[in-house]
């Protein structure tokens, strides 16, 4: 299938902010929701779960039948792309912790099991989102037989999974405590599955649309502002309860689909990178907290140097061990469960 390079721009540029954000939050500590990374530390994921949702539809809901074959075919690539790098991850955060772990919360994150169970049980920073992904695999196979075969129970699993995602918003998360307070409930997958749901729809409802590049570029330019510059109180969790949810979550929309519509072709050499960056994301969202430990220890056991130098030095590695990591770890796998 032809590849849609405008969503790995999109992915990448996720990946990399988010890495940032990371980056100058263990530096310089957390930042408010009036603050452009405050911003983009929440809703960088929430675009990765849109996107996710676009691209499985754009990939396989054409091809999906109830079939057993099918579905053993997906689960199988799905298990092939995630596991490899979930689990080195997991065990590299392990041994640089230098804990032994408890056994049953080992047992669910390699086994991918404690995004259905143990959602807020991880090892290392990000991992929970990875969880959500797997439940995310399960839903996708359930909404593409319900639209083609039961269209009215498919809007009424709309319904449920919205409705799912306004009671977290509007009753489950407390404005008046902290996000930190109120995590184990953020990392829920029944509080994310909304977003990926909102991809899958977008691809569905427009796949056949043609949108001119002024009209695309104009709903990314609002969706960006909508994000960046709608008003919110300091306290992050004002960015993830009450009306600034929907407010936010629709600006997350506007530029996922901005992106997906855009059809102008890049110069080799802004696109190149961008759609290396793109797929090498996956490595740059989960090695980036494994970088920045080895740097810090070394840092440690050498000499203090600056915070700039820190900074550059874990963004640079990161890039670097990423690529190197997608194209002889990730591709080798890919490849294998295409098989």
């Amino acid at each position: 299938m032809k590849r849609l390079y405008n969503l790995d721009y999109l992915r990448g540029v996720a990946a990399f902010g988010i890495m940032i954000y990371h980056y100058l939050s263990w530096i310089l500590g957390r930042f408010t929701a009036d603050t452009f990374f405050g911003r983009f530390g929440i809703y960088g994921v929430s675009i990765f779960y849109i996107l996710s949702g676009l691209t499985l539809f754009y990939v396989y809901y054409d091809k999906m039948t109830p079939l057993k074959n099918d579905l053993t075919t997906f689960f199988k690539k799905r298990v092939f792309r995630i596991f490899p790098l979930l689990w080195l991850t997991t065990i590299t955060a392990i041994i640089l912790n230098k804990k032994i772990p408890n056994l049953s919360n080992l047992f669910l994150n390699l086994s991918g099991l404690f995004g259905f169970i143990k959602w807020e049980t991880y090892f290392s920073a990000g991992v929970w989102s990875i969880g959500n992904e797997l439940v995310f695999y399960v839903f996708l196979p359930i909404f593409i037989l319900l639209h083609k075969a039961h269209k009215p129970i498919f809007v009424i699993l709309n319904i449920i999974l919205f409705s799912f995602y306004l009671y977290f918003a509007f009753i489950k998360l407390n404005p008046e405590l902290t996000l930190t307070e109120q995590w184990t409930d953020y990392v829920n997958p029944l509080n994310q599955v909304f977003l990926f749901l909102s991809g899958f729809l977008i691809g569905l409802l427009f796949r056949n649309s043609k949108v001119n590049n002024l009209i695309a570029f104009f709903l990314l330019f609002i969706g960006l502002n909508l994000l960046f510059f709608l008003p919110a109180k300091k306290n992050v969790i004002n960015l993830v309860t009450g009306i600034n949810r929907l407010f936010f979550t629709f600006s997350c929309l506007l530029i996922c689909f901005g992106f997906y519509k855009l059809t102008f072709k890049l110069p080799n050499f802004i696109h190149k990178p961008l759609a290396l960056l793109g797929k090498a994301s996956y490595s740059i969202y989960l090695l980036h907290p494994i970088v920045y430990i080895i740097i810090i220890r070394v840092r440690n056991h050498t000499f203090d140097f600056p915070i700039l130098i820190l900074l550059i030095l874990s963004i640079s590695l990161t890039l670097i061990v990423s690529y190197f990591t997608y194209e002889y770890f990730e591709k080798y796998f890919i490849k294998l469960g295409k098989k």
